[in-house]
């Protein structure tokens, strides 16, 4: 009979094999509610069942698991609150919707920092902790522009900056799934990273909580920004625009959009020169076609309820904000998580890349009369299609 002795039996242990992006989404053990984070795009896919915020039990794992970690505490929900004849503060925003804060809700602008979509608050964090060697590197996603198409405002690029000048590649919001995660292995391989700021959306970042001790490092910071709906890629997401603004758009080099508090579509174009100053094309929420979430919102996205970044240590967004006539004089709202987010704005505004409000974000209403305006505004553009 065959025998191979045991003294002859070499084990190699296999490295994870990264999942080719090409197969998204249907080779990612999501599927079609992969957020693509950029996690299994890497040799990090082996923890994707403990970091997934779209497998097992997701979301709810990774905050009620994770939080107090991260934090030092979890959220305090006993001040949740509906309307303001049940508030008993002065409107400020409450732990239980909007997660750990160590101060109120902010107000605040970006300074010194040119072509940034909004003012540039979350660059201008970013810039300055590089720049004052309060970390080495930073994870933000560029736009890829390697084809030297420079209307690739909505085609995400993730990169390990090292200089300001990588970091300003980051400017502006891509309104496309973006893996932030597929720098991972890079990131491992770096023996010059020791200290690393992380910039992404929920999904992303609860993720990178979940490896980030692999990773070995000795200091990290976590820079979120509020998330709703993006596209499920670059092209869906031009596709929207297209169909949305049909011919306003023509001849025009588009540098973003937002779904804006106002309920309009703000998008941001300009006429393709250096020197061309900004201008916008708003449209309403009941204009937009009926079937836009179908092919221009990620699935990820409608099954998301982490809109907060519950685990970034500092958050930029606008929810709740005051609008200007336009993003690029609007404020933005700032939420601090803990001590190190504290030491992340500190940076920022001693190096005069930051402005803070005077005062903290606040708001009144009431969150039952705003869905109903808003479930009637739904139903009476769905009757208005089928009369038109």
């Amino acid at each position: 009979s065959l025998h191979t002795p045991r003294a002859e039996i070499h084990l190699h242990s296999t490295k994870p094999q990264p999942i080719d992006p090409s197969g998204w989404p249907e080779k990612f053990p999501a599927k079609e509610h992969c957020s693509k984070c950029g996690l299994c795009e890497t040799t990090f896919v082996s923890h994707v069942t403990d970091a997934c915020a779209f497998l097992g039990d997701g979301m709810a794992r990774n905050i009620d698991g994770l939080e107090k970690a991260v934090h030092g505490r979890r959220r305090n929900t006993q001040d949740l609150v509906w309307s303001d004849i049940s508030r008993t503060d002065s409107g400020i925003a409450e732990e239980g919707r909007f997660g750990v804060m160590t101060r109120p809700m902010q107000l605040g602008k970006g300074k010194n920092v040119e072509g940034a979509q909004w003012t540039g608050v979350v660059t201008g964090i970013a810039v300055s902790m590089l720049e004052s060697g309060m970390v080495d590197a930073v994870v933000c996603i560029a736009s890829n522009d390697d084809d030297g198409n420079d209307n690739n405002w909505s085609n995400p690029q993730p990169i390990l900056a090292r200089t300001v000048d990588d970091v300003l590649r980051g400017r502006g919001v891509k309104p496309a799934l973006a893996p932030s995660l597929a720098v991972l292995d890079e990131l491992k391989d770096s023996t010059d990273i020791k200290k690393l700021l992380f910039c992404g959306v929920g999904c992303a970042v609860q993720a990178f909580r979940a490896i980030q001790h692999e990773l070995q490092l000795d200091e990290v910071y976590v820079l979120g920004t509020n998330c709703a709906d993006n596209s499920p890629t670059p092209e869906a997401a031009k596709k929207f625009l297209s169909r949305s603004f049909k011919d306003k758009l023509d001849g025009k080099r588009v540098r973003g959009y937002e779904f804006m508090q106002d309920f309009k579509v703000h998008v941001k174009y300009d006429d393709g020169t250096d020197q061309s100053q900004p201008s916008y094309e708003r449209l309403p929420y009941f204009s937009l076609q009926g079937d836009v979430a179908e092919f221009a919102i990620a699935k990820s996205c409608l099954a998301c309820f982490d809109y907060t970044n519950a685990l970034a240590d500092v958050v930029v967004g606008y929810m709740g904000a005051p609008l200007d006539s336009s993003m690029d004089t609007s404020s933005q709202t700032i939420t601090v998580r803990n001590k190190k987010g504290d030491r992340m704005l500190k940076c920022a505004v001693e190096s005069d890349r930051l402005q803070l409000g005077p005062d903290a974000a606040s708001g009144s209403g009431s969150h039952e009369k705003l869905l109903l305006r808003q479930f009637l505004a739904t139903i009476l553009y769905k009757r208005w299609q089928e009369v038109k």
